[in-house]
Parts: C-alpha cells; structure tokens; sequence
C-alpha cells in the first residue's frame, strides 16, 4: 500500500489506543465534543460488518457493510487497516482520512496496536500516537467487569491477557497518559492534541 505524502501542510491522525477498559474511547469522544477543540478534532468512523443497533445511525457511531462489501473494499484497498472482533470485521476508510488530513483538518481513531503500527508506518509525519494506561491491571479488571455485567469470565481472562502484552508495547508510542482520573487524563491528552496541531499550523 503506498503511503500518503505529505510534504505540504496537512492535518493530524492521533491514534489513541490502550487496552480494553482504560477508557480510550470514552476519552476520544470527550475530546471531540470539547469546545477548544469544536471544529478542530473529528472522530473517524471505522466501516464493520456487525448488524446496527437500534440507536445507531449509518455513519454516526459507524459505517456498516456487508461482509462482501467489506472484502471488496479490501481488496480494492480503500481500508488502511482492519481487525476481527467477535466475529465481526472493522476497518479504517482510507478516502475519508485521507481527505480529511489533504484539507488541513484532524482526525482521531481508538485503534488496537497493529492499527496503531499500521497507522504510523504509513503516515509518519501525520501520525501522533498516544497510549492510554490503566492505574493497574486489578483496576482494568474491574473496569471490564463493572462494564459488562455479562462478560463471561473465560473472555475477561482473555481480554487481561491481551492487556498484558499491549502494555508492554506501550513504550512504542509517542505520548502515554495515565487514566486513573479521566479528568486529569483528558487534560493531558487535550494539552498533547493542541501543541500537536499548533506545530502543524505554525
């Protein structure tokens, strides 16, 4: 795949990524909908192959494709990276992010860690990575569990598993940010995101 060059002026992709329940995505959301940064910062949508639930909309919480669909967008490579989720595939539109950062404009993703990787190699002068940490494993285990009240503990053991080996590639990303308190948290994360983009427009 060849990667975007970008020479002239262009915007930011800060990918945010942490394991399953440090709070990445509640963080990113938040983040979006701050008022210094309204008009600056949009979250990505990713395309996914899972049914829509009742209270989503297409192309608000995703963009939702048949798996055929899905394989054929692959194929033509307009996904920059994908994943398999309980089943279920999700994927980054390339058209959208790219036409997006081309304008000047920013956007934020919550990717896992090859995304994250992928994303990075790809955009490198774009790309600002950040990874999210939990105060510790027994928090995260609560976080999960506390999150879904019916998360088999067969799965929590897994998704604790998998935090273990994310946390030890944390030290591969340009910013880490503790989320024991989320305010605290998103302050950190809002005061790295603004002197990225002000470095981009300076």
């Amino acid at each position: 795949m060849k990667a975007f060059n970008g020479k002239q002026k262009t915007g930011k992709i800060f990918v945010i990524s942490g394991p399953s329940g440090s709070g990445k995505t509640t963080l990113l959301t938040s983040l979006t909908h701050d008022q210094a940064l309204a008009g600056k910062l949009a979250k990505s949508r990713s395309l996914t192959t899972r049914p829509r639930r009742s209270a989503e909309r297409q192309g608000r919480e995703y963009f939702f494709v048949s798996p055929s669909q899905f394989q054929q967008l692959l194929k033509a490579k307009k996904i920059l990276e994908w994943t398999r989720y309980l089943g279920y595939y999700y994927g980054t539109p390339k058209e959208a992010l790219e036409k997006r950062i081309q304008s000047g404009k920013h956007i934020g993703l919550c990717l896992d860690l090859k995304g994250a990787r992928i994303l990075k190699k790809l955009y490198p002068n774009n790309t600002v990575t950040i990874f999210v940490l939990p105060p510790s494993l027994g928090v995260l285990k609560e976080r999960i569990q506390n999150r879904c009240q019916k998360t088999q503990k067969q799965e929590i053991t897994q998704r604790l598993a998998l935090a273990r080996q994310e946390l030890k590639a944390a030290r591969e990303f340009d910013h880490c940010v503790l989320n024991s308190k989320l305010n605290i948290a998103l302050k950190e994360l809002k005061t790295i995101i603004g002197q990225a983009i002000k470095h981009s427009t300076s």
